[in-house]
């Protein structure tokens, strides 16, 4: 069974009383179809004396099985709780949000490093795309040069080149 699959097939099911265990939580959703697999995450805490963490995991075959126990079992009773049964969730990354092992201020430095990288290669985009549009061709580099280093030698007459301009309107043909 893929992950995606599998995850259509399971089901949260939260608020549960400390005295529910798999035989319980298996007995409750049989109802629905054949289940494949029953958890109940156990407290992170050594000392803790606890089950479970009040709640749980039911993995069924079939994907429509899970949608079958969510209608029929959310906001039901159990063990004298009202327990909440809804379509289970991705499990996060152990490095994001909050219960992350990473501590808040190294996310906080590497989300900071990414922007930087991300801006960095904004600027070079950035960079390029006003170069592209404002590039100098190689002829227009050697005129521009010839006329700094030339500007001794400029014409006696600044309006030399200029005939035939003196009058205005369409050329006579």
């Amino acid at each position: 069974m893929t992950d995606a699959s599998r995850l259509k097939s399971t089901v949260y099911v939260g608020g549960l009383d400390p005295a529910v265990n798999a035989a319980t939580l298996h007995a409750a959703f049989i109802p629905f179809g054949e289940i494949a697999d029953i958890s109940l995450p156990k407290p992170e805490a050594p000392s803790s004396t606890e089950p479970h963490r009040g709640f749980g995991y039911v993995e069924f075959e079939v994907p429509g099985d899970a949608k079958e126990a969510i209608d029929n079992m959310d906001q039901s009773e159990l063990y004298g709780r009202v327990i909440k049964v809804a379509p289970a969730k991705p499990q996060k990354e152990s490095t994001e949000g909050l219960g992350s092992k990473t501590a808040i201020w190294e996310q906080v430095r590497i989300l900071i490093s990414i922007a930087l990288r991300l801006e960095a290669s904004v600027l070079i985009i950035m960079k390029e795309g006003w170069l592209a549009k404002n590039a100098v061709s190689e002829e227009d580099r050697i005129a521009a040069e010839k006329s700094k280093t030339g500007a001794g030698t400029r014409p006696d007459d600044p309006m030399q080149g200029l005939e035939g301009l003196d009058v205005a309107g369409p050329k006579p043909e």
